[in-house]
């Protein structure tokens, strides 16, 4: 027979296990999330970058100097130019050709469910503003993404405006760490880590990421410019880092909206 000292040395051992098992599932979950978050700033913006003309392009659509930055330009003072008005079809499907040095992207684009991001391309392609511009980032490790869209390629640069996010529960219920998985092919606009912070920078999705579903996932690449952008992924980022300039580097040569 069991004595009640024994038993209560049991329930005690047995309680002890089940605290230890708590903390540990804890443990699991944290590392988990700080895994996520530590991912997601790949495609973070730098602060005030999407928010902010850095003198790269101003409203009116007229270039000024590449070499514009807000320490040596008086004219790359914070921005508060409202987004384009609309003027797409938001009933109607876009697509958005990059031609690049290494062939083209197309990416199929739907208005209905982003109408403000579907303008905002369209407004800043017919300007030119993505043309001659490079892809400035490249991630391969523990998200896949090519991040695109910075006049000034520094992962700073915008268009002087920001629009809001939209579509973010395309993607599912966010999971125990607090992602969704995007899929390969996606494209997505990149943000400073807060709400409604877009601009023009956006990321392609080359294999399937988790992130937190707080990126405007916008558009689908096709299949030959999914793949031009593995083949950029395969070549690596320059210093064989995880995260960096791309060694294959890309330009975007001409950007087009079109209604289709």
């Amino acid at each position: 027979m069991v004595s009640s000292e024994q038993r209560r040395r049991q329930l005690a051992r047995e309680k002890f296990e089940r605290q230890q098992q708590r903390r540990e599932a804890a443990r699991r979950k944290a590392r988990r999330r700080n895994t996520v978050i530590a991912a997601a700033l790949a495609v973070v913006v730098a602060a005030g970058g999407a928010a902010f003309a850095t003198g790269a392009f101003s409203g009116d659509g007229d270039k000024k100097s590449d070499a514009a930055s807000p320490s040596d330009s008086p004219s790359a003072q914070p921005s508060a130019s409202p987004e384009p008005k609309m003027a797409v079809d938001a009933k109607a499907k876009y697509g958005m050709s990059l031609k690049t040095n290494d062939g083209e992207i197309k990416i199929a684009m739907d208005a209905a469910k982003t109408p403000h991001t579907v303008n905002s391309f369209k407004y800043l392609a017919d300007k030119g503003f993505f043309n001659n511009t490079k892809c400035h980032r490249l991630t391969t490790q523990n998200i896949y993404v090519l991040q695109c869209g910075d006049p000034q390629g520094t992962g700073q640069g915008g268009p002087g405006y920001t629009i809001p996010d939209e579509n973010l529960t395309a993607l599912g219920k966010a999971g125990a760490d607090g992602s969704v998985t995007f899929p390969a092919g996606t494209v997505a606009m990149a943000n400073t880590g807060q709400p409604h912070s877009g601009g023009s920078q956006f990321f392609l999705v080359y294999k399937d990421t988790k992130l937190p579903p707080s990126y405007t996932p916008f558009g689908t690449m096709d299949a030959d410019g999914l793949k031009a952008v593995e083949d950029v992924a395969k070549e690596g980022v320059e210093g064989d880092s995880g995260d960096g300039a791309p060694k294959k580097a890309v330009t975007i040569e001409k950007a087009a909206v079109t209604k289709e």
